[in-house]
């Protein structure tokens, strides 16, 4: 899927400088996609750090331990929510970087596994550019297993690798949000709830798959992160600057 060859494309990004809490920023992705689907609004990029959120999977709602994972969740300072995409139970909080991607699609659902791959690559090239050894590919135990998930390399021991971003799509009939959560700081609080919560759903994983960029490069930070991403999105669009407030408006 050659994204970025399919002519001009404009995204305004939105900086949401502080979280509304964790249920209002899910909600609020979706009000988006609607409003992009509309028109109402063009093809954007939001970013924000979340409050600590565990977004559960639909299929998790359904296990005999939900009740008890969502609990475990709240004792250790997360909100358990559940999200409309697939997958399992991901974790993040204020070290994590959030981008919701939306734009208007009249066929979205034709290009939505090039986008998994396409903007897989996109954002590990990115993690690159800001010095971390990063690729994209499912590790055997990772938690919210996916095929398209961008892992980062220890340079120091290279089999040592830890997922760092996790992706997910919504598409709907005239557009589509592209979803990323990318895990760059204080990894500790979350495979300590991913722990918690595993266990609880009876669901096996790899504990060593979780961490975050900067296990990998000490000092690295959100703000580091962000520009670097906004860069390789620089080479898939033209970027300008929005004002988040006047979403709200």
């Amino acid at each position: 899927m050659q994204q970025a060859a399919a002519g001009p494309r404009t995204l305004t990004v939105f900086r949401q400088e502080r979280s509304l809490g964790a249920a209002a920023d899910l909600d609020l992705a979706l009000e988006l996609l609607q409003r992009v689907k509309t028109g109402a609004l063009g093809p954007m990029l939001r970013l924000y750090r979340p409050a600590p959120t565990v977004a559960f999977g639909q299929r998790d709602t359904h296990l005999p331990g939900f009740d008890a994972a969502a609990q475990a969740c709240r004792e250790l300072g997360f909100e358990p929510l559940v999200r409309k995409a697939g997958g399992r139970a991901a974790a993040y909080h204020e070290g994590t970087l959030v981008i919701d991607h939306l734009e208007p699609h009249a066929d979205a659902i034709a290009g939505a596994k090039g986008r998994f791959s396409f903007f897989g690559e996109l954002l590990a090239k990115a993690l690159r550019d800001a010095g971390v050894d990063a690729a994209v590919g499912e590790l055997p135990g990772e938690y919210c297993p996916g095929e398209f998930s961008v892992h980062g390399q220890d340079q120091r021991v290279p089999q040592h690798r830890i997922k760092l971003i996790g992706t997910a799509q919504r598409v709907v009939s005239g557009g589509w949000l592209f979803s990323s959560v990318i895990i760059v700081e204080n990894s500790a609080p979350i495979r300590a709830v991913l722990e918690a919560s595993y266990a609880a759903l009876g669901l096996d994983w790899d504990p060593a798959t979780a961490g975050a960029a900067d296990d990998l490069v000490p000092g690295i930070g959100v703000e580091a992160v962000e520009a670097a991403v906004l860069g390789a999105y620089d080479r898939y669009a033209s970027l300008s600057d929005g004002d988040f407030a006047a979403l709200q408006a």
